[in-house]
């Protein structure tokens, strides 16, 4: 991808990008926590739904342009490298929620499906880019799979919410999703509401994806492949609004909501996969790739999984500030990061 801006530049609008994005985000998190309550649609829902997609704007714009400049590793490695450095955004988080493990806290089953669809899509993502080289019209058939999928899990979502057929144990730290009536009238009408998300949507897309070509013209004059470009690089710029979002609903007790926004923002982020696959016009994206984005995205199925086991897990007392799962995950990426950065 072509730099467009000179390193101060960049530097200046990075900085700016990401105070942008935390002020964004802080009050993001406030109004769809209030939605999640005034609709009755859980946290986890808005988190897969709306949260998720929101924050995943500036790196899907990112990865769409890169395939526009016939650049299929960086848009690959910027999708799922997003999907792996935000998945580590929660040991992050884990260190601002103090009563107990992030992942015991916040065990639900919605969280637990969106973590599930997850390894699903990625799977899927997978055996494509190993299978056969089929096109339909330069498109390959898994990429409607891909959105079959995500609308499946988004379903399922809503109904186990309605109609659990698996509860966790109750514990004194753990945090229900339950409705906050001061908050969700605090918001106002449902109008004004929608309409805030909508303007904040806007502005943390565009801060995203100026903080992202900021970053990677910061990474322009190195020596990294395209892969460590997009797998660290543009794909922690363009998810810092997960951070920020992760964070803020920590600290604000919506814990449910700051695990599936992670989890179900992850899932729209393969969408991307689906969507650079038409824009990506040479032929089928998922074959446009290489042996470093392979070990991105079987890393990110292996820390994906391990999130699944510790909310399964439930592991209440934390060591060094988080979960067993929570070290895990550091070291897979840190794994990651390594693998690609050799080979």
């Amino acid at each position: 991808m072509a730099a467009t801006w000179s390193l101060p530049v960049s530097i200046v609008v990075f900085v700016v990008g990401a105070v942008v994005i935390g002020a964004a985000g802080v009050r993001l998190v406030r109004l769809i926590d209030g939605l999640a309550d005034r609709t009755g649609l859980g946290e986890a829902f808005f988190g897969m739904a709306l949260l998720g997609a929101i924050t995943s704007l500036s790196g899907l714009v990112l990865s769409i342009t890169a395939t526009l400049d016939e650049l299929p590793e960086l848009a690959v490695s910027n999708t799922v490298g997003g999907i792996a450095v935000q998945t580590t955004f929660l040991v992050f988080a884990d260190l601002f929620y103090r009563r107990s493990n992030l992942e015991h806290a916040a065990a639900s089953l919605p969280n637990l499906v969106s973590a599930a669809t997850l390894v699903v899509l990625l799977g899927f993502a997978l055996t494509a880019s190993l299978g056969p080289d089929v096109t339909i019209l330069e498109v390959h058939p898994v990429s409607v799979v891909l959105i079959a999928g995500y609308l499946v899990g988004l379903r399922t979502v809503h109904a186990v919410r309605e109609h659990p057929w698996w509860e966790a144990r109750q514990s004194s730290a753990t945090r229900e999703d339950v409705p906050d009536e001061e908050l969700a009238a605090d918001i106002g009408s449902l109008a004004r509401a929608w309409t805030e998300v909508a303007v904040l949507s806007a502005i943390t897309a565009v801060a995203g994806w100026a903080l992202a070509r900021s970053g990677a013209t910061i990474a322009s004059d190195t020596v990294l492949s395209a892969t460590v470009v997009g797998a660290l690089f543009t794909a922690t710029a363009t998810s810092l609004p997960e951070l920020v979002t992760t964070v803020a609903a920590v600290r604000r007790g919506a814990l449910t909501l700051a695990v599936g926004g992670i989890v179900g923002g992850n899932s729209f982020d393969v969408l991307a996969l689906s969507v650079t696959d038409v824009t990506y016009r040479p032929g089928s994206l998922y074959h446009a790739i290489g042996d470093q984005q392979l070990i991105v995205i079987t890393v990110t199925i292996a820390m994906t999984g391990v999130l699944l086991l510790g909310l399964l897990a439930r592991q209440r007392r934390a060591v060094l500030g988080v979960g067993v799962e929570g070290i895990v995950i550091a070291l897979l990426y840190a794994v990651m990061l390594a693998l690609v950065a050799v080979d």
